[in-house]
């Protein structure tokens, strides 16, 4: 176990130190890492690092979320996004003894075709876009209530005859009081930098800081969660285009807008550990939203989730803006169950 958990550490640090620097420079790309494939988190707002549950694909959120309990568990999702967009992977996860667990996933985003065209315009045919990860975990229980995981992701992009190659590292620690239902997560998510560019520019990946708070509280079968993200920056200024009578779009970035666009507000009812349904409000998904493309769905999320015996199934819905409603599925099994069943 001691030996794993070197490795994982040591690649960890070779990325922090080798790749993070070496890529300050440069726009940030491979924001495709952010996209979870966790009904759960999605129908919570699209990022939830501190809600202990066993649906497997949870862990793509925070490693520490992964564990024992994760017992020859596998998943595999499926997501139609925006436009002719659809991704899906799967997942599988185990336990490696009493105190630490091992995972390892892969995830496909395809973007549908598109038309390839010249400098001048015009069209030499088409090209079908697409993104992959594979990804391998690994937590340990430091304490009782501690748990600490790492996450090692191979990143690998494909644009017409352009493709480009990353590494990147998710550090995440969970603190998890059973008996007040109590849970604290903070998650450093795409330490690293590209192995192989598209071109001689240099594409920065979308590094984070998240923080994140769930409880539940006595009598009540709801739990309450709130998600700070986008924390490597203060200002998250965006156009405010609710006056139509002015010409140009005025910037909006006072004190509150700032801070309700780091956060992720979010509640979901769980009344027995089979079935649970969550919904989630993402401030910055509203307002990145022109009024125009926007009603009043934008920016919330509805997810649930159903386990019968070995199986479970989860849904999850968004409407970002009036012209897209995306969809997620998730569907798991437990092997380890599975087989003492029959």
């Amino acid at each position: 176990m001691y030996k794993i958990l070197r490795i994982y550490l040591f690649t960890a640090l070779f990325f922090t130190n080798a790749l993070t620097i070496s890529g300050q420079g440069g726009r940030a790309s491979y924001h495709f890492l952010d996209m979870t494939s966790s009904t759960t988190a999605y129908g919570l707002g699209g990022i939830n690092i501190s809600t202990v549950t066993d649906e497997i694909n949870i862990i793509d959120q925070n490693p520490a979320l992964l564990g024992p309990e994760f017992d020859r568990q596998i998943g595999i999702n499926y997501m139609r996004y925006i436009g002719e967009s659809n991704f899906a992977g799967i997942r599988y996860a185990t336990r490696i003894n009493d105190r630490s667990a091992w995972s390892v996933g892969m995830q496909y985003f395809g973007y549908g075709e598109m038309k390839e065209t010249d400098a001048s315009g015009a069209i030499n045919g088409s090209f079908s876009p697409k993104d992959m990860t594979l990804s391998s975990s690994y937590s340990h229980d430091i304490t009782d209530r501690l748990r600490g995981g790492i996450t090692l992701k191979g990143a690998y992009s494909s644009y017409a005859e352009y493709t480009a190659f990353a590494l990147a590292t998710d550090l995440g620690i969970n603190y998890f009081d059973p008996d007040r239902d109590l849970s604290l997560s903070a998650v450093v998510t795409n330490l690293g930098g590209q192995i192989k560019r598209f071109n001689e520019s240099y594409d920065r990946l979308p590094i984070d800081i998240r923080l994140g708070w769930t409880q539940s509280f006595e009598g009540l079968p709801i739990r309450f969660s709130i998600t700070a993200w986008n924390l490597t920056k203060w200002k998250l200024p965006y156009y405010d285009t609710s006056d139509s009578s002015e010409s140009t779009a005025p910037v909006k970035e006072s004190f509150t807008s700032n801070l309700f666009r780091h956060l992720i507000l979010a509640a979901d009812l769980v009344p027995s550990e089979k079935f649970h349904i969550g919904i989630g409000y993402n401030h910055k998904t509203r307002t990145d939203m022109s009024n125009y493309a926007r009603d009043i769905l934008s920016g919330f999320s509805i997810g649930a989730s159903l386990k019968v015996k070995a199986f479970g199934v989860g849904v999850a819905l968004s409407r970002p803006h009036t012209g897209a409603t995306t969809f997620m599925l998730n569907l798991s099994t437990n092997l380890y169950e599975l087989t003492n069943q029959s």
